[in-house]
């Protein structure tokens, strides 16, 4: 038998072979399907329905809220007492409180002078502030730069404090607690909390303070972040988008109506005699900040978030970084819930309505179901009813909700509604890390407690910026073809798949794979805008 001659018998076999694969898959595949996947699906997708409409009915209260909030321009400054604090020309300066800023920070080499510059930029009578900075690095170095930028301030007459601890326990936690130790703590009465990358305007505490002097029954005053760095990357702009919500729609509802919501752990002031009250810093999840909110309002202290009172700081702007941070963010919550459930349920000093608010909006719809259904349901249960047609979504399922609750995000961010398509893509993306990081917390698995510090670069940003501007972008297209190729080959993957499983071609595996193929090209583009970490 010459080369020829074989060559064609090899089709032919593996044709039969593929044949033969082909059909014992379909009978399989038949044989299950009616009595075992059908039902299941019918039933996940019965739940996802039931878990959509809870959260489009939280998006959509949440939006009618902001709407009145607006209407009736329901400012803090008239729901609360406010007005400068006055001098006295017999007590002096005593007639001010003592404020605590305290900056904790780790290893923060492109931030610390930054931070620490701004702090003691602050305005506030020299002797009624004290600058304390809680250096946790690892880097002798790094300690090193540190501690002489805090010597260099106080040769200015400026208040700072430098304090570092023989070990990392609790973490954040750990040195926020640590830190309110000290004697001359004794003496503030409020402190203000700033992460190594934020940077507060001089009048930061001018507008803060007076709220918790006037208001006896505050606890918090939350201000607004600012991101200097929105328009570093594509991934930023996303990220950007993400967050505006929160502080525009998220934080503003919850200070309008039941005055809690989650601190975010930094740029906001506290009442000392709260966090005492409350029972002080605790390092049970990754989420110190929140479960301090949540335990301080079930003692009856209110919050008060101001939006018009931004404090500069910096996005994660390397996806890995942003990976970690969105862990920490997801698995805490969930986490702290499973801690929190049954002390908030027996709770005695907070009205009914309230504990409803905490557990059902606060922590159910938005910090578990909001990840769950996102990746659960828009990423692998409607990609599924593909191949099995006899699961019927409802259009107002498939196709309304999701669109409202989009628009309704997007408006926190008006200026980047034309990236809203980009916007999907990565959210379905990170939908698949945040789910995992809600079972981690809520199952308590070995990852639950990890704690990876968000990568910040400071001044390595603003010089990255400038040798922007000065040369030209340089735009991978030879990259972006290869992604583009990448998404069209996942097309006829699945084109190929179907035909070969089932012998026809489908409407709307059409439409699924031009999906798949647009999520993949599409986050590859997002992909070609991301700095290299």
């Amino acid at each position: 038998m010459d080369r020829h001659s074989s060559a064609t018998l090899l089709p032919d076999g593996f044709i039969g072979g593929r044949d033969d694969m082909t059909e014992q898959f379909s009978m399989v595949w038949a044989q299950i399907k009616a009595p075992l996947i059908v039902p299941l699906l019918k039933l996940a997708v019965m739940v996802c329905l039931i878990m959509s409409v809870m959260l489009f009915i939280e998006r959509v209260y949440m939006g009618v809220v902001i709407l009145l909030v607006k209407l009736f321009a329901r400012k803090p400054e008239k729901r609360y007492k406010w007005e400068p604090i006055k001098d006295d020309l017999e007590l002096g300066n005593s007639a001010y409180p003592v404020v605590l800023v305290q900056i904790p920070m780790y290893n923060e080499k492109e931030v610390y002078q930054l931070s620490i510059g701004a702090a003691c930029g602050l305005s506030w009578p020299s002797d009624r502030i004290i600058i304390q900075v809680l250096d946790d690095s690892t880097d002798p170095i790094i300690k090193a730069l540190v501690e002489t930028e805090c010597q260099r301030w106080a040769s200015k007459g400026v208040n700072i404090k430098y304090e570092i601890r023989d070990n990392r326990n609790g973490y954040k936690a750990g040195a926020l607690k640590e830190g309110l130790n000290h004697a001359y703590v004794k003496q503030c009465d409020y402190v203000a909390i700033f992460d190594a990358d934020f940077q507060p305007e001089p009048d930061f505490l001018w507008r803060t303070i007076p709220f918790l002097v006037h208001n006896p029954q505050l606890a918090l005053v939350q201000a607004r972040w600012k991101f200097v760095n929105a328009d570093e990357c594509l991934m930023t702009r996303m990220q950007e988008m993400s967050l505006d919500y929160h502080f525009r729609v998220e934080q503003e509802v919850g200070s309008s109506t039941y005055a809690f919501f989650g601190f975010n752990g930094t740029a906001g002031v506290w009442r000392l005699a709260a966090i005492d009250e409350a029972g002080g810093w605790k390092d049970r999840t990754t989420v110190e900040d929140m479960d301090l909110a949540v335990r301080a309002s079930l003692r009856g202290w209110k919050f008060v978030y101001l939006g018009s009172l931004m404090v500069k700081n910096e996005l994660p702007s390397t996806f890995k970084a942003y990976r970690y941070q969105q862990h920490r963010w997801s698995c805490g919550p969930a986490n702290l819930f499973r801690k929190m459930v049954m002390e908030i349920i027996r709770n005695k000093k907070v009205t009914l309505w309230k504990k409803v608010h905490v557990i059902y909006s606060f922590f159910l719809v938005r910090k578990i179901i909001a990840h769950l259904i996102t990746f659960v349901f828009y990423c692998v249960l409607l990609p599924s009813t593909v191949l099995v047609p006899e699961v019927q979504v409802p259009k107002w399922g498939a196709v309304y909700i999701p669109c409202v609750i989009t628009l309704l995000n997007a408006v926190g961010t008006p200026r980047s509604l034309h990236l809203m398509v980009f916007w999907i893509l990565f959210e379905n993306v990170m939908s698949l890390h945040r789910t995992k990081a809600t079972f981690v917390g809520l199952l308590e698995s070995s990852r639950v407690n990890e704690w990876v510090v968000t990568e910040k670069l400071g001044d390595a940003l603003k010089n990255k910026s400038a040798v922007k501007a000065i040369r030209k972008p340089r735009f991978r297209f030879g990259e972006r073809l290869h992604l583009l190729e990448l998404g069209t080959g996942a097309y006829l993957f699945f084109c190929g798949c179907y035909d070969v499983a089932f012998g026809k071609n489908h409407y709307y595996l059409y439409l699924f794979t031009q999906a798949v193929a647009f999520f993949i090209a599409g986050f590859g583009y997002i992909g070609t805008f991301v700095p290299n970490s």
